[in-house]
């Protein structure tokens, strides 16, 4: 079974079209999330290969609606709540 992989796509959907001349952020909130997951990586509040799983294991529908940054914002939220780092219910 084939399921969304966040190195590359998912197969049948052609080749990646790789971003030139843009900036690393196009929000605020980017750089944010960004800065979080790096805090929480050097901290060992997860690995890297279980934050990737985290995005991988977005609903397809969420994960193809979703850009970069909202995917990794996505993944952070899942595991922080899933090891316990910070309670982020929602209510």
């Amino acid at each position: 079974m084939s399921r969304i992989h966040d190195m590359g796509g998912l197969h049948g959907f052609g080749p990646l079209a790789v971003e030139s001349d843009e900036p690393p952020f196009h929000h605020e909130w980017e750089a944010r999330v960004f800065a979080i997951n790096r805090f929480l990586l050097k901290r060992g509040a997860y690995t890297l290969d279980e934050f990737r799983d985290a995005i991988e294991r977005m609903p397809p529908a969420e994960y193809l609606q979703a850009s970069y940054y909202e995917r990794w914002l996505h993944a952070i939220e899942s595991l922080v709540a899933e090891k316990g780092v910070l309670d982020v219910r929602r209510g």
